[in-house]
């Protein structure tokens, strides 16, 4: 779907659906493989909602990871940096996927758990990443 054509559907529907692209949201979604449903929010987002704004001429689906004024740090699930959107950057939320004939909910349990677990063990992979970042630099050095 073209750049204009997701802000021209959820204005016209509320609602959008489309496979993803990009692996900045795995394991939780998977590129050229899952659909989403993102829908207009009707409220500020809350924290750990996957929002779909806009940066430049990209779209991008990352997690909320705090809520500020005015603005929301977002994170994707499979990155290591914190960005900052303003509110008015903000087209969509996260409202479910479907993979492999099955859709998921946000609201549902086992989402919910996954979100509570991936997030709380950020701190660990990150470390992880950076030892191995450091690792390979060091090996490619002698």
């Amino acid at each position: 779907m073209t750049e204009s054509g997701i802000e021209r559907v959820l204005a016209r529907d509320g609602a959008l659906v489309y496979k993803t692209r990009g692996r900045s949201m795995e394991p939780m979604l998977r590129q050229d493989r899952d659909l989403v449903l993102i829908r207009v929010p009707d409220a500020r987002l809350r924290k750990y909602d996957v929002s779909l704004y806009r940066r430049g001429g990209d779209y991008v689906l990352h997690r909320v990871v705090a809520v500020e004024p005015g603005a929301y740090r977002v994170r994707g699930d499979n990155t290591y940096c914190v960005e900052t959107v303003p509110d008015s950057a903000v087209l969509g939320v996260l409202r479910g996927f479907r993979r492999k004939g099955r859709t998921v909910r946000v609201d549902s349990l086992g989402y919910r758990c996954y979100v509570r677990v991936w997030q709380g063990i950020y701190p660990l992979r990150a470390m992880y990443v950076r030892l191995r970042r450091l690792v390979r630099r060091k090996g490619g050095a002698k």
